[in-house]
């Protein structure tokens, strides 16, 4: 029997902080003049209706909360959620303009934005949706054969090179990411000592339990299916790897942006409002966990979401914890701010694998695609503060610290990538 913390407790322990700390925006936003500033004139959105897409993962939450909610009314739009079978059919959707926005994977709308993995069009990140709540999931196989952690992996992958699939969810998205840089920091070259697949996040559990990989890296809440399911085992947490690291995006094409910036704005701000929604309280969770778990939404079980969402992990050999870096949709605006080096770190990475080909100006990339402008405007409609820099550092699993003040240099510094 798992011991588990009680709502009562999680609810001291996890969102009192929190929730006291939203107190002030919150109340600042309740009595700002909204309704005229959207009524008429050039505020005025200029698409009232959009249609934003999303994949079945409990990032998604945000985008869908903000329709549920109605938090798109206060600013004059309706959105319309669509459910999408893939990254590739999210990015094809968007370049062509059937879809106005996207919940989308950071690293994809760089990759689209530079060429790689897709058709080339020049695009746009509004915001960040969350941060955290991702994992690496391995197959039972290593659990029966001991191999529990990266080091332990990293014998069995060197016994036999070649032997194991991994699977992501987009070869440029931040799975693919995740996934090589455990493995490389671990001593694993996923470019030359495993498979690598690519497979849609709501089919790796299926996949896994055929045989197809023998890990994956996806959101929530296909890992913890897989553990449900008795299929498979975290071992290890993308919070682990990188804490609060940048997710799923706001994502749209930088012609919408420039054609509809009252409209850019206007989704812009009622997903900030989505998000702090959603993290104010565990009734609020509570709430969203039910209502994404829906048919019509990621489909799957309301427990098998909520757990991980709360910070209840286990991660299925017999340890359970409380994460306190579990996902978040809002954190008084720090999850949401579209920082330059968040963007940068996806490019140096494209780069570390040989994805990009060739030199970049990584500052002057992310200052074209970050709407810093954009999101600001949102962020002072909904009342939500903005960080001191368009930057932030962070030290990563392998001790390594990413300020973005040297990418060329950090991109080439490691020791495992492609010469």
């Amino acid at each position: 029997m798992i011991d588990r913390p009680s709502d009562n407790e999680l609810t001291r322990r996890g969102f009192l902080r929190q929730t006291l700390a939203l107190g002030g925006a919150a109340a600042a936003s309740s009595v700002m003049p909204f309704s005229g500033a959207w009524a008429a004139g050039s505020d005025a959105p200029e698409k009232k209706e959009v249609r934003i897409g999303f994949i079945p993962l409990t990032d998604c939450a945000s985008v869908v909360m903000a329709a549920v909610q109605k938090f798109d009314e206060k600013y004059g739009i309706k959105i319309i959620a669509t459910k999408e079978a893939s990254w590739a059919s999210i990015r094809d959707k968007l370049v062509n303009g059937e879809l106005d926005a996207a919940h989308v994977l950071y690293g994809l709308v760089y990759g689209v934005h530079m060429g790689i993995g897709g058709p080339k069009k020049d695009m746009a990140v509004l915001a960040t949706l969350n941060n955290n709540g991702q994992a690496i999931t391995l197959g039972n196989k290593f659990r029966d054969m001991g191999v529990t952690d990266g080091a332990a992996l990293q014998k069995a992958v060197a016994a036999k090179p070649g032997e194991y699939t991994f699977a992501q969810t987009f070869p440029t998205g931040t799975h693919a990411m995740w996934l090589y840089y455990w493995l490389a920091a671990n001593g694993i070259d996923p470019m030359k000592d495993v498979k690598v697949i690519t497979v849609p996040p709501p089919q790796m559990v299926a996949n896994m339990r055929v045989g197809n990989m023998d890990g994956f890296c996806v959101g929530e809440p296909w890992n913890n299916r897989a553990i449900m399911d008795k299929i498979g085992f975290t071992a290890v947490t993308t919070q682990d790897i990188w804490t609060d690291h940048p997710e799923k995006v706001l994502g749209t094409t930088a012609e919408f942006a420039q054609k509809n910036p009252n409209t850019a704005r206007a989704m812009t701000a009622a997903i900030l409002e989505a998000g702090r929604w959603i993290d104010a309280s565990l009734a609020n969770r509570r709430k969203t966990a039910e209502t994404i778990a829906q048919k019509s939404y990621v489909n799957t079980d309301m427990d098998v979401i909520l757990e991980r969402m709360l910070g209840r992990y286990q991660n299925g050999l017999g340890k359970s914890w409380d994460d306190r870096n579990h996902m978040k949709f809002f954190n008084d605006g720090a999850v949401n701010f579209p920082y330059l080096s968040d963007g940068m770190w996806f490019l140096t990475q494209h780069k570390r694998w040989g994805l990009l080909k060739g030199e970049v100006d990584y500052a002057a990339v992310a200052k074209s695609i970050n709407r810093i402008d954009i999101y600001k405007q949102a962020a002072a409609a909904a009342g939500v503060s903005l960080p001191k820099s368009d930057m932030r550092s962070s030290k990563l699993i392998d001790g390594v610290v990413w300020d973005g003040k040297d990418a060329k240099k950090y991109a080439g510094s490691f020791k495992i990538k492609v010469a």
